[in-house]
């Protein structure tokens, strides 16, 4: 073995290494492990910014756009776990754009509230025109990430969806006291949320969350409704 060959090889198990322990590091940032299995996990609860109790419904809008965001009765069996429907309705420009249905369960033991995937639809004049984004844990490598964390803490990253090459969104806490100023009141003691994507490296969006009530800040869109409703 010549003296090229030698440090042609040193050389690729050096980019090797450094490729392997920057992978490993990548991964350790972001939490995508969550004991799921010392849970027992529940449809109905709540901890300080998520409310998953049927009948809550959140209402924000900003610019063409209006959201709403409903708990509802239902709830869908998933890998194993019963877990609660939460309908987001989506309208621009006053027509109908988008219906998602998220399944979450709460842990009673941390409070923290997990994804297990959402049933989506994309609306053009009225029908349905395509289901991008659609996915549930327990199938095609897809497992439940962690939707809010019971215990929140500054800096905490994690993985939200957990959905090789269809939703692999993840968040930052960056801050927990917060003011948020919404047509439905001022909240302070918020919790400012980076959410950023594994697939979309260039995707970013910020979502304030308040105390006892949840989102009330979207990018441009603020709250302008909240409480519980009948019939849901």
């Amino acid at each position: 073995m010549n003296k090229r060959t030698v440090q042609t090889i040193l050389a690729a198990v050096a980019v090797l290494t450094f490729s392997t322990a920057w992978g490993q590091s990548k991964k350790s940032e972001w939490q995508d492990e969550f004991a799921l299995s010392s849970c027992n996990l529940t449809t109905t609860g709540r901890n300080p910014y998520f409310v998953l109790e049927p009948g809550f419904q959140l209402a924000l809008e900003g610019g063409d756009t209006k959201l709403q965001i409903t708990v509802l009765g239902e709830t869908k069996m998933i890998d194993g776990v019963n877990t609660r429907v939460v309908e987001e309705k989506e309208w621009k420009d006053g027509k109908l754009h988008e219906i998602a249905r998220n399944y979450f369960a709460i842990c009673p033991q941390t409070k923290d509230v997990f994804y297990f995937g959402e049933d989506v639809e994309f609306y053009e004049n009225g029908k349905v025109v395509k289901r991008d984004g659609s996915w549930l844990a327990g199938k095609n490598g897809s497992k439940a990430g962690l939707m809010m964390p019971g215990t929140p803490k500054l800096n905490m990253k994690y993985y939200q969806e957990l959905a090789p090459g269809v939703a692999m969104d993840r968040a930052e806490i960056e801050s927990l006291t917060e003011t948020c100023k919404t047509p439905a009141g001022t909240f302070s003691g918020c919790m400012k949320v980076k959410e950023t994507s594994g697939i979309e490296l260039l995707a970013k969006e910020y979502k304030y969350h308040a105390p006892g009530i949840g989102l009330v800040r979207d990018e441009e869109l603020r709250l302008v409704k909240h409480g519980f409703i009948k019939d849901k």
